[in-house]
């Protein structure tokens, strides 16, 4: 099997450099680019099985690059950036980012975060031999082609709303407590911020929800973590 091939995205030579070493020293192929506008381009040609994308970008920014790969692309991205306000992390989520990075950061806390990311890439099509639909009053799941419907509507979702609608609705009423839903989805244990999952269930909530205030599907339950509502009726 090929090496995965990451693609580091960022305008500082020394930042792109130390994170090629240790990218390296993994077994990883590096590609890079110092410039939002070459992304798209690159991705046609390279294929990266994950990109490193810096939020603050001459050309164009880091969000409207992963914007533009979000409507083509399921590729993971985790974001890295000098901005560390809960509102700019929340917006890097928001767009279709996988994880989100502070500058300064451990190289090995990084190489982590990649290991697992792409683990969980590799396994985000683990529901596809399960040929089935999760049918609830007003919303269905198909395990087999990634498909979610309200009311009949077919609805986009990223891979890990869908990893985590699925994981929370094939056993409804299991209450599932944030870090084990944290670990669990993005394979990380005790090196993320669980404020990721926390931006992915109000996003998924603002997609299935008909009120996301009031959930009807997913539940929080008080102390503890998450739920799917197994309780449903027409």
């Amino acid at each position: 099997m090929p090496p995965s091939k990451i693609m580091i995205v960022d305008d500082e030579a020394s930042i792109v450099e130390l994170v090629s070493l240790y990218m390296k020293r993994e077994g990883f192929e590096v590609v890079s680019t110092n410039d939002g506008r070459n992304v798209m381009p690159f991705i046609h040609k390279e294929k990266p099985d994950l990109i490193i994308l810096d939020v603050l970008l001459p050309g164009l920014g880091g969000l409207d690059v992963c914007r533009a790969i979000r409507k083509t692309a399921d590729i993971p991205i985790i974001f890295i950036s000098c901005k560390r306000d809960d509102s700019d992390i929340i917006e890097g989520l928001a767009i279709g980012g996988d994880d989100y990075v502070t500058k300064p950061f451990s190289p090995n806390q990084l190489v982590a975060r990649v290991k697992a990311q792409l683990r969980r890439s590799r396994f985000q099509l683990k529901y596809a031999d399960e040929a089935h639909t999760l049918v609830f009053p007003g919303l269905e799941i198909g395990l087999s082609d990634h498909t979610v419907r309200v009311d009949g509507a077919l609805v986009p979702l990223s891979v890990k709303e869908f990893e985590l609608l699925s994981l929370l609705a094939k056993t409804p009423n299991r209450v599932y407590k944030i870090d084990h839903l944290y670990e669990t989805i993005w394979g990380l244990d005790g090196l993320g911020d669980t404020r990721t999952l926390l931006v992915h269930i109000s996003n998924l909530r603002k997609k299935i929800e008909a009120n996301p205030a009031e959930p009807r599907f997913i539940v929080t339950v008080r102390g503890l973590g998450y739920k799917f509502n197994g309780s449903l009726s027409d």
